[in-house]
């Protein structure tokens, strides 16, 4: 899609227009006298509400609103549209309200004054300057997604604020082009609308690359100096052809934009003779069949070049442009493209959106229904919609990476097994294309056929390839390795997702276990077998007391020391049972202690185990517990397990001369909340060669902090120690503790 042949002045020079010249163009397509009458109401509203109002550049600042409006109405935009663009700034910049604006002029009117009103901007000390573009880019966005119109108005305002941006500051000027290039102008060009999309990014670009902007416009009038009596003199061959085999045609010529030579020179590193289509031929035709009755006759009159040939009304864009497109040697030595389309293809090839749903009189238009056609036509703004709805509790800077890599850098266009388009970023898998259908999809997804081929889902998809996705109700679902394989944002929100669920599943089942054992344990000390333990804590009472709904809960929040198990004892008023009190610490019984770290006075054969509950590690003040039937568990002295035990107590002792033997130990971290935190915390313990064989973070969004537990591996308390001081050295990290189970 290129613009139009026109004059190039290194200046620009933009005319001002009048409320009459706005009038003059749609008083030619809107005819009812009460649509009439709102947008002059609107007009008139405007310029009272602004009078005394200036622009940076000393002109009335009305004249701005005119110039918007003026851009919407060359677009054939219908009343509301263009009374809503005089309106567009007057909420922000006067006393007037929404509330009045609805009074006045109607809900449709206001829905789109409100939607882009500027955002007033709050100043938080954490959020950056880009968070708060990306805030004002989600507002606008989510207007968009619920009424086209909102956009359109937008682009025609950031159109004419890039046509008078000399007044403002040179940092201001930059921001606004950076800006225009980054969201507007990709807005502009998946709606189609080209006479904005390369007017946006030629004078973005005469701003923020402008000695290669003079550059380029000063090899295009050397160029159209040069070329245009070759031009000419093809133009007339080609008439001459098509005239004489009864077509009826219109031949244009037109230039190639500025900013998409720029992109061909300096980014994908052409020369300027390199690229063919400087100027091309435009050939206008009344109908499809004639446009391919046309390309026949232009390549049985003209040498066509290998591999420059395109259909594009077979394979429309995204934003609906239709058109033949191919590049001919003329016969003099020169190459030019030739685009061959119909009336109907023109002006979409030219306003997008805005051609093929402008207004018509007496149409029954309806706003929803115009909504709801777009979204049918342009496959890819029903994404932009699901994006925009899904995306509401996300962060504005996530909002739009996900409409950056989704929707504007969508290249790859790929068909589904019954002709379905879906758009894709270059780079895209399978798995992108499953999750962009429906996220069932993707989660079931197994395996994939391109162009009835079995791939790997690894395969980066092309153009024009079709995809059918094999998929299973047994499907084992993404893992951790599929978020380096797609592309995108939609996939990857999902992924994570469904691992995060997963591992929060597999977490509970984990927690389950060790709350479960840590419970019969303490009981089993105090007497109690397996089946009592549980009849004795199950009951309705122990549950609702804790907030738990099943057992199960219960021992995930004994896991988490929230109650421990001496809590819940106390709570149900349990008794430690009197057993023998005379134990036979004498009997010598066939226990291999020697691989134990710990020793008894007097040797008494009963089997010596470190206690689970809070895991000491030679270097601990240690004390052991005697249980009939199960030996000598070894507690830390200030372990809450043993505390207020005042019988079968026995001291125990670390065995001098230990063998090197690590040691697990359950500590929990309380930090403040920030990125790669817990990469830090992993690579502080790599570096004293710390085993780790757990690690869990839990966020506490209210107080924006994070409690880190893991278990780790320590020869003794020496050990820890320097495990602590390392730890302490991580930025973030507040406090760091050892826990009872």
């Amino acid at each position: 899609m290129e613009e139009k042949e026109k004059k190039l002045v290194p200046n620009g020079g933009y005319p001002m227009h009048t409320f009459e010249d706005v009038r003059e163009i749609y008083y030619g397509y809107i005819f009812n006298e009460s649509d009439r009458a709102l947008i002059k109401k609107a007009y008139e509203f405007a310029y009272l509400k602004h009078d005394g109002i200036f622009r940076k550049s000393g002109e009335p600042y009305v004249q701005h609103l005119i110039e918007v409006a003026y851009i919407c109405a060359t677009l054939q935009s219908g009343p509301v549209t263009i009374s809503s663009a005089f309106l567009h700034d007057v909420v922000e910049d006067t006393e007037v309200t929404i509330e009045d604006i609805t009074r006045l002029f109607g809900e449709e009117v206001a829905r789109i004054v409100d939607s882009l009103t500027k955002i007033q901007r709050l100043k938080l000390s954490r959020n950056t300057q880009e968070e708060f573009e990306a805030e004002d880019h989600r507002k606008i966005f989510l207007g968009m997604a619920k009424d086209l119109r909102v956009i359109i108005i937008k682009l025609a305002d950031r159109l004419h604020n890039l046509r008078t941006i000399e007044a403002l500051k040179p940092e201001r000027q930059h921001a606004l082009a950076k800006e225009t290039l980054e969201v507007f102008a990709p807005i502009a060009h998946r709606l189609g609308i080209y006479k904005i999309e390369s007017e946006l990014e030629d004078l973005s670009l005469k701003i923020e690359k402008p000695t290669e902007y003079q550059t380029i416009l000063n090899h295009l009038n050397k160029n159209i100096k040069n070329r245009s009596k070759a031009l000419n003199n093809l133009k007339k061959k080609i008439a001459d052809i098509l005239i004489s085999n009864n077509f009826k045609i219109e031949i244009e010529s037109r230039v190639k934009s500025i900013f998409s030579i720029y992109k061909k020179m300096y980014q994908k590193g052409h020369k300027f003779e390199e690229i063919y289509d400087v100027l091309a031929i435009r050939i206008i035709t009344e109908t499809e069949i004639s446009c391919y009755e046309i390309l026949g006759l232009i390549h049985s009159n003209f040498k066509p070049i290998p591999g420059r040939f395109k259909d594009y009304i077979a394979m429309p864009k995204p934003n609906m442009y239709q058109s033949l497109h191919t590049t001919i040697m003329s016969g003099d030595g020169n190459i030019f493209e030739v685009q061959i389309r119909t009336h109907e293809m023109d002006e979409v090839a030219e306003s997008g959106v805005a051609a093929h749903w402008r207004y018509k009189e007496n149409s029954h238009y309806s706003a929803k229904q115009e909504q709801r056609e777009i979204e049918e036509k342009l496959h890819w703004f029903r994404d932009f919609v699901s994006i925009s709805s899904e995306n509401q509790d996300k962060s504005a800077k996530d909002y739009m990476d996900s409409l950056t890599k989704d929707i504007f850098e969508a290249n790859v266009y790929v068909f589904t097994p019954k002709g379905k388009v879906i758009d894709l970023p270059t780079g895209s898998t399978p798995i992108d294309l499953a999750f962009k259908i429906h996220t069932k999809l993707g989660l079931s997804i197994t395996g994939a056929m391109v162009n009835n081929n079995l791939v790997p889902l690894s395969t980066q998809l092309k153009t024009g390839d079709v995809v059918e996705i094999k998929t299973s109700n047994n499907a084992p679902g993404p893992n951790e390795n599929w978020l380096n394989l797609v592309k995108t944002n939609t996939a990857k929100t999902n992924i994570k997702k469904y691992l995060i669920k997963r591992n929060e599943s597999l977490l509970r089942e984990d927690k389950i276990t060790k709350g479960r054992q840590a419970c019969l344990d303490f009981f089993k000390d105090r007497g109690a077998d397996e089946k009592e333990t549980i009849d004795l804590i199950s009951t309705n009472n122990v549950l609702n007391n804790y907030h738990c709904k099943t057992i199960e809960d219960l021992f995930v929040s004994i896991a988490s020391h929230n109650p421990n198990p001496s809590q819940i004892a106390d709570f149900i008023g349990f008794k430690r049972k009197e057993i023998d009190q005379n134990v036979n610490l004498s009997k010598k019984e066939n226990f291999d202690n020697d691989n134990c770290p710990v020793t008894v006075d007097n040797e008494t054969g009963l089997k010596i185990t470190l206690g689970n509950c809070c895991t000491p590690i030679p270097g601990d003040r240690i004390i052991g517990y005697v249980t009939k039937g199960m030996g000598i568990t070894v507690h830390r002295c200030d372990c809450p397990n043993i505390v207020n035990v005042n019988k079968r107590l026995i001291d125990v002792h670390w065995k001098e001369n230990l063998k090197c033997k690590s040691y697990p130990v359950d500590l929990l971290i309380e930090c403040s909340d920030r990125d790669n935190l817990i990469v830090d915390i992993m690579s502080a313990l790599g570096s004293l060669r710390i085993k780790c064989t757990e690690i869990n973070a839990k966020l506490h969004s209210e107080t924006f902090s994070c409690s880190v537990s893991c278990q780790v591996y320590c020869e003794d308390l020496n050990e820890l120690e320097k495990v602590y001081v390392a730890l302490k050295n991580v930025r973030s990290v507040n406090e760091i503790k050892r826990v009872f189970h």
